[in-house]
């Protein structure tokens, strides 16, 4: 159980910082005079980065100790997030962005990692809610923090407060072992990667992720622009959705596990989600509201669901490898999203980017519903 506390810790610190930053990242970048595909193009850096180091990472954390991992990628990335505070280059935020995303990356796959070994015994459902709704809280609160913090004390303080809040995390590791694990040969993956169930799972999960491109773009200015929101009033529109998106990984945390109903429920959750990118595009900011909550009990769904799947898919000692590349497709997924809506936000006016959005995941849904019926995962 320790080592569950420690996962669910790590995640709440370290998407409360993530989210605090990167949400608020756009406006900063703004304020600089940099849009459109600048913006695509930094957010695409920080999405491709995992392509080089996220397989690597899961041999890694296959091989040998975790914690090592996690403390190098936690100290790096506190130094980055602190760097973006002096950054007036777009060169250089680049490079800034290079690096947070190899580093994020490293959490990600190392604390999954950790998670999906971790052998003690419950119900999958609730082991993967709580997982889902930990992060999905930390998100939430990071937000809505950052909001306040940016506006009153400018972008220089956001990123130096997330920088020392991340560090907090090092505290955090002290109470993890240092598990290792067997030594894994590489043809121990092929296996598990070449099924045709991964395939078709890989390719549910990089359209799904396209929409985080999206997010991580066009949502905030669009809510600067559309509705004339300030900081603190953006962060508490954002900040309500994710708190949907928390409760309802919490509500599926106390499901027992099924796995016909399981396999039913993403369809549906992935048809929620694109139909509240679609119809959150109100020139009412309420009724908008409202069905970006509709987009977010659908990413709440599907952020519990997805890590079951992935969980079922490998062996426990292959895991770390195969479930890192899979976080490396997705991760290539935000970032062609993020290329491909900021440019169209900014040729076609940023609610197009939502409508577009918004229709690959209904159509997602449908791909969805056709691969969990025919498929057991």
């Amino acid at each position: 159980m320790a080592t569950v506390r420690t996962v669910h810790a790590l995640n709440f610190i370290r998407k409360f910082v993530l989210n605090s930053a990167l949400f608020f990242t756009p406006l900063y970048f703004m304020s600089l005079g940099w849009t459109g595909w600048r913006m695509g193009l930094a957010v695409s850096v920080f999405a491709f980065a995992p392509l080089l180091v996220s397989f690597p990472t899961g041999l890694i954390n296959d091989r040998v100790s975790i914690k090592g991992v996690i403390r190098g990628a936690i100290v790096v990335q506190a130094a980055v997030v602190a760097a973006l505070a002096w950054t007036h280059s777009f060169p250089v935020a680049i490079l800034i962005f290079l690096l947070l995303g190899a580093t994020n990356n490293a959490l990600d796959v190392s604390v999954n990692s950790l998670y999906f070994k971790d052998e003690t015994r419950i119900d999958q459902n609730r082991k993967y809610g709580l997982y889902a709704f930990w992060m999905a809280l930390g998100m939430s609160i990071g937000v809505m923090a950052g909001g306040p913090l940016s506006q009153f004390s400018g972008f220089r303080a956001l990123y130096i407060v997330n920088a020392l809040i991340l560090l907090s995390g090092l505290f955090v590791l002290r109470g993890l072992d240092h598990e290792k694990f067997e030594a894994v040969p590489l043809r121990a993956y092929g296996p598990g990667l070449a099924r045709k169930r991964t395939l078709l799972f890989s390719d549910f999960i990089v359209v799904l992720a396209l929409h985080w491109g999206l997010e991580t773009t066009v949502y905030s200015p669009f809510l600067r622009t559309y509705f004339g929101l300030d900081d603190v009033r953006l962060a508490l529109y954002i900040t309500i959705p994710f708190l949907f998106l928390a409760l309802t990984a919490l509500v599926f945390s106390r499901l027992r596990f099924d796995e016909r109903l399981n396999r039913k429920l993403v369809p549906a959750a992935m048809l929620m989600s694109g139909a509240g990118l679609i119809l959150m595009v109100r020139e009412n900011v309420y009724l908008s509201l409202a069905f970006r909550i509709l987009h977010e009990i659908g990413d709440g769904l599907l952020a519990a669901l997805v890590v079951i799947f992935i969980s079922r898919l490998f062996e426990r000692r292959t895991i770390g490898g195969s479930a890192g590349l899979l976080v490396a497709l997705q991760i290539a997924g935000q970032a062609c999203g993020a290329l491909f809506f900021s440019s169209l936000g900014a040729r076609a006016g940023l609610p197009a980017a939502f409508y577009a959005a918004g229709a690959v995941l209904v159509g997602n849904a449908l791909f969805g519903y056709v691969i969990f019926e025919r498929q057991r995962y």
